[in-house]
């Protein structure tokens, strides 16, 4: 088909490339000399900030008028920020690691894929490495919304100075995966022990009787389905890329809206963003006397104050006392927040703020 019309589009496409390539020049360039300004300002200069890229994202979404959808253009916009900060500044980001785990994808969904993510054996170490700062953020998980919260990651801000400077949601999709060829041939399921909890009826219904082997990561589950004879995993299409493994059976989660909730966590506090979560840790001095858990949270519906999440954990103090992990809408240096934050820290025997981060864009 020799339609004059194709030739015109892409004619009209191949210059449109042109002017997209060079705008995308002059911004990196832009970022090159934003990094020269902070240096001359002395210090320790900031070059991610969490509040600002969410400004600029929710501006992409906001003035977008299609064809591409709102993620997508969202996306794109995401990947252009990464690179043009690479050019400054590249960013550490830790994450619960081998290769191949949502955490790793949860990291490329929030930082781009101009960062250096860092794989890391356990919750701690990312915690760790953190603090140290031999890396700049941490991403972990936080909670599912098919098996609740992972206990292990926040228990660890009991004692942790980290903040949290970020959330990051991901549409969970679990897949079997084995170097067999037939479903007949899995002996043993390896995976964590959400992701085995996140598919239990499929596992029930399709693979009655087969050993269901917990382990630290989807990653490592995969990294034995390629060692082991009559092994498979359930993990995400990036494992089996990296370990070799045939897909054997896709979206095997008992429910399709099935998200993991991540957290960003950092050294830094940030300003607001203009839409923002803030996680509180708090407790009163008896936490099983009547109305306790009454009194702490009162202030909250006072101020109007929605809370999106709450959760108790042994403070490890002494038997039966609890902390309590609050999620809540707003930034702790912005009204109403601020003067209800204000009241509880006057009556509670903890009131720590474990960070105010923009709520997830994507």
């Amino acid at each position: 088909m020799n339609d004059p019309r194709l030739e015109q589009l892409r004619e009209r496409i191949n210059a449109l490339d042109e002017q997209i390539q060079a705008l995308l020049s002059e911004r990196a360039a832009c970022a090159v000399q934003v990094a020269e300004v902070k240096h001359e300002a002395g210090g320790e200069p900031v070059f991610y900030r969490p509040e600002r890229e969410a400004q600029v994202l929710r501006r992409v979404r906001e003035r977008n008028q299609g064809p591409l959808p709102d993620d997508e253009i969202v996306r794109l916009f995401r990947e252009i920020m990464s690179a043009c900060l690479a050019q400054q500044e590249p960013l550490k980001v830790g994450f619960l690691g081998p290769e191949g785990t949502f955490t790793q994808q949860a990291v490329l969904k929030q930082f781009g894929h101009s960062v250096r993510a860092l794989p890391l054996a356990s919750i701690e170490e990312v915690f760790h490495e953190v603090e140290a700062g031999s890396a700049d953020f941490g991403v972990v998980p936080i909670e599912n919304s098919s098996e609740g919260t992972v206990n292990n990651t926040l228990d660890m801000f009991l004692n942790s100075p980290l903040h949290i400077c970020g959330e990051v949601e991901l549409l969970i999709h679990h897949n079997l995966m084995g170097r067999m060829g037939l479903l007949e041939q899995v002996r043993r399921v390896c995976a964590h022990q959400q992701a085995l909890a996140q598919c239990r009826g499929w596992l029930e219904e399709h693979l009655p009787g087969i050993e269901r082997v917990a382990v630290a990561s989807n990653a490592e589950g995969a990294r034995r389905a390629r060692d082991e004879d009559g092994t498979a995993a359930i993990a995400g299409t990036a494992a089996a890329e990296v370990y070799d493994l045939n897909l054997l059976f896709p979206e095997i989660e008992d429910r399709p809206d099935n998200t993991t909730r991540f957290l960003v966590i950092g050294r830094k506090t940030f300003p607001p963003s203009g839409r923002d979560k803030t996680t509180l840790l708090v407790s009163a001095a008896d936490t099983d006397s009547p109305g306790a858990l009454f009194h702490l949270l009162e202030p909250f519906a006072r101020h109007g104050i929605s809370m999106t999440r709450i959760e108790s954990r042994p403070s490890r103090k002494r038997r039966w006392h609890y902390v309590f992990f609050i999620d809540l809408e707003g930034h702790a240096q912005v009204e109403p927040l601020a003067s209800a934050l204000a009241e509880i820290k006057a009556h509670s025997s903890l009131c720590k703020v474990l960070g105010s981060y923009p709520q997830a864009i994507l």
